[in-house]
């Protein structure tokens, strides 16, 4: 959680940000919530009555305090999609919620920002045509599982092989990566498929799960990434939405590096390349 303190402030710090370019959302109402999630599991998270089991799933102990920073999180996310239709591209500090499922929460994700996201662009025809590049350490099994039966939703998630979830759900397009995956195999794999997926899906909309677990430093990524090449791949993604027209928002997602200075160089290297690229 301390990453979420020391971003800003180095963003704003370093002259990338100042205090203008930050907003803070509100909540997400029910009817945003379950028309992502099962009316069911949102009734438990609110009365917080999780069996210890489902509890323990998320990670989380389960907590009002908790359900309220969700669906701020969830808010924010759609707020930012709509300034990335303003302005090009927009960034979620925190988000990038990929394992929450449609009826359970897990891998510290409640709910899904992405994909409730998503459902309100689709919703109010604010996009016809989404794909999701999830780049983080951990497949977004959840956001695959929202969106296995919608074909205006394409799921693309590069991540480690054998890693977390264990069982992996069936995106439109995975690509599982072998432990101490170095910069250069992963940067050509990522740069053939966006390619392809940006001439095969046409989306009119992306969401950039830019998750910094791919680390070699992350305790819990198992890649070879150095931050350099994580910067890279940012630089990839952000160059793709922006040379084609098309807004992206980037969600922060994992990040567990034993120095938090190298989660928030990496996080903060995003957010300087939007500044470079879009503005």
């Amino acid at each position: 959680m301390e990453k979420y303190n020391l971003l800003p402030e180095q963003l704003i710090y370093e002259g990338t940000l100042n205090e203008d370019h930050f907003f803070a959302p509100g909540k997400l109402t029910d009817e945003q919530v379950t028309r992502t999630h099962d009316a069911e599991y949102w009734k438990k998270l609110l009365s917080q009555n999780l069996t210890r089991k489902e509890e323990r799933r998320t990670g989380f102990p389960l907590s009002e305090q908790l359900v309220q920073r969700e669906i701020t999180i969830m808010q924010g996310t759609v707020d930012c999609a709509k300034f990335a239709l303003e302005h090009g591209v927009s960034m979620n500090i925190a988000g990038g919620t990929h394992h929450a499922f449609t009826n359970r929460g897990e891998g510290f994700c409640l709910l899904n920002d992405i994909a409730i996201a998503a459902h309100y662009l689709l919703d109010n025809a604010k996009a016809s045509k989404v794909l999701v590049v999830d780049l983080d350490v951990h497949q977004g099994n959840g956001t695959a599982e929202i969106f296995e039966h919608d074909d205006r939703v394409f799921t693309f998630s590069m991540h480690g092989a054998s890693n977390y979830p264990m069982h992996k759900e069936k995106s439109d397009l995975d690509i599982g990566l072998a432990d101490g995956t170095d910069d250069a195999t992963y940067l050509k794999l990522l740069d053939a498929n966006l390619n392809a997926l940006l001439e095969q899906v046409e989306p009119d909309f992306i969401f950039f799960q830019s998750g910094v677990d791919v680390l070699a430093t992350d305790k819990l990524g198992r890649l070879g990434m150095s931050i350099e090449g994580c910067k890279t791949r940012d630089r990839l993604v952000l160059e793709a939405c922006h040379s084609n027209q098309i807004p992206v928002v980037a969600s922060m997602g994992g990040g567990y590096s034993e120095l938090i200075a190298h989660i928030v160089e990496a996080h903060a290297n995003t957010y300087r390349l939007a500044q470079e690229i879009f503005f």
